[in-house]
């Protein structure tokens, strides 16, 4: 690696650490937010943020490398988009972000 994509690295690592509690915040949000939808509770205002927080993490997850966390934001994003999302694909593609992202199970569930 250069001394520049080095640096870039470092500097990304060090971003990472600093904003990984938002990110484990927002997968979090996602979680809450699937079980409220599978308990038939979701109402408008809930999803809509959910969306919002699926849109955040779709467009900041690439940044750190996590191209496939990025899709599969972007997919509960638009499933969020809908009147009635699918409790059950919601539930999935959130427990799969979370998997994506934190492959060990290092990722608290907050």
């Amino acid at each position: 690696m250069t001394e520049v994509g080095d640096k870039t690295a470092t500097l990304l690592a060090s971003l990472w650490l600093r904003n990984r509690p938002v990110v484990e915040e927002r997968l979090a949000e996602l979680d809450r937010t699937a079980a409220q939808a599978t308990a038939g509770a979701l109402s408008v205002d809930l999803r809509e943020a959910a969306r919002h927080t699926a849109h955040k993490l779709a467009g900041s997850l690439g940044m750190y490398g996590y191209a496939e966390g990025t899709h599969i934001a972007r997919q509960i994003e638009l499933l969020l988009g809908e009147a009635a999302p699918d409790a059950e694909r919601l539930g999935a593609l959130a427990a799969e972000l979370r998997r994506t992202i934190f492959p060990e199970g290092q990722g608290a569930l907050l």
